[in-house]
């Protein structure tokens, strides 16, 4: 028996949170990757990560261009009936025997759709958790169309089931995301240091503590958002320190974030914020343990932060809900608020790394689950 495994990456997040479960299928003896990249991953304007792809080993991708740049709640609903067309199709054509989606961005639920309608088995990675934004919806409506569940918490798995998802179907193998970071643990923290990777992160700066910023719009609050760019900006800048700070996704008002984000770059001269599109997985979750604190409302610093143990403040609703451990503070989005918690966490320093997410092993959990289970789209649920 050898199964047809198609995974279906959308965004520059989901890629380092399923590589090595994409690796450990690609090696699996009983498994075939069917690797498909769609939606926001395919654009340079994002830091298009198919090179990177290439270079990890991945041949024979199947691309999917469906992404509508409009970047407002037409768009996502539009590209998200154009991923179902497109997907449909290519389901058709490669015959997978097993779908697989990854989290909660609204592109994973076209395939999702696709998969459940063409009564294909659906695999659903990082569901059962709870946050805020449009991310919380989309999360459980794929848990909902999916088969088995792959999940990174205890507490997801048991959220599962309480919704009647069957327990045999519902794995907790920790997050794929936590195995690279369980590869970085022990390295030496990556130091503010260009002249090793000038190319990659941009001026040349001396060494020292570092910040990192990741901030995305939230889809709920779109008459706020270039305010709260705007105070985030000015904190920042203020603290003067070397800060690496992350384009947003192509979520509804991110293009409002990148023009602020150019307004202050062209009215402000000497800043030591440098703004990146994107880096690969193992080097990002360098920069990630190395900083003196994560700053923004990414679930990195929520997820691998915690196993990182690096000092995180999350601003604002977007995580709201989300397990978390004592590595982050939660404040709402006023610039005192985040300054005097950057401050506590600058003065802290690193924290004890925790396992809450995952201990190093999920992608090959997963792949020998994928290789070994019966095959089967009837739930049987009775409520």
């Amino acid at each position: 028996m050898n199964r047809k495994i198609c995974v279906v990456v959308t965004v520059r997040a989901s890629y380092s949170r399923i590589k090595t479960l994409l690796l450990a299928i690609k090696t699996h003896p009983n498994l075939t990757l069917q690797l498909v990249v769609t939606g926001s991953i395919l654009l340079e304007k994002y830091g298009c990560l198919l090179n990177q792809i290439k270079q990890d080993g991945f041949d024979n991708i199947i691309k999917v261009s469906n992404l509508l740049e409009n970047e407002n709640a037409t768009a996502a609903a539009k590209t998200t009936g154009l991923g179902i067309i497109e997907l449909a199709s290519i389901f058709e054509n490669i015959q997978p025997d097993i779908v697989v989606t990854i989290a909660d961005r609204y592109e994973t639920i076209s395939a999702a759709v696709a998969a459940s309608f063409m009564n294909i088995p659906l695999a659903h990675v990082q569901g059962g958790e709870v946050t805020g934004n449009i991310d919380e919806k989309v999360r459980h409506a794929v848990s909902k169309l999916a088969d088995y569940h792959f999940v990174a918490t205890d507490t997801a798995r048991q959220r599962l089931i309480r919704m009647g998802e069957l327990p045999d179907h519902v794995w907790h193998t920790g997050c794929p995301s936590i195995d690279l970071a369980f590869q970085i643990k022990n390295n030496r923290p990556m130091q503010f240091d260009y002249e090793n990777c000038q190319s990659v992160l941009g001026k040349p700066g001396k060494t020292g503590r570092y910040l990192v910023v990741m901030h995305h719009p939230v889809t709920t609050e779109n008459n706020a958002i270039r305010h709260q760019t705007d105070t985030l900006l000015q904190v920042i800048d203020a603290l003067r320190l070397p800060t690496f700070w992350f384009t947003p996704n192509p979520d509804y008002g991110s293009s409002g974030v990148s023009e602020r984000i150019k307004a202050f770059k062209m009215t402000n001269k000497n800043l030591m914020i440098y703004f990146l599109r994107n880096l690969n997985p193992e080097l990002f979750l360098k920069l990630v343990k190395g900083c003196a604190c994560l700053i923004g409302n990414s679930s990195t610093g929520i997820r691998e932060g915690s196993f990182l143990g690096t000092p995180v403040v999350n601003i604002g609703n977007r995580q709201r809900g989300r397990e978390r451990a004592a590595n982050v503070l939660d404040v709402v989005h006023e610039p005192e608020a985040i300054m005097n918690a950057i401050q506590k966490q600058l003065d802290y320093g690193p924290y004890s790394g925790v396992c809450l997410y995952g201990t190093g092993n999920a992608g090959n959990k997963i792949a020998d689950i994928l290789a070994n289970v019966e095959l089967s789209i009837d739930k049987q649920i009775t409520y």
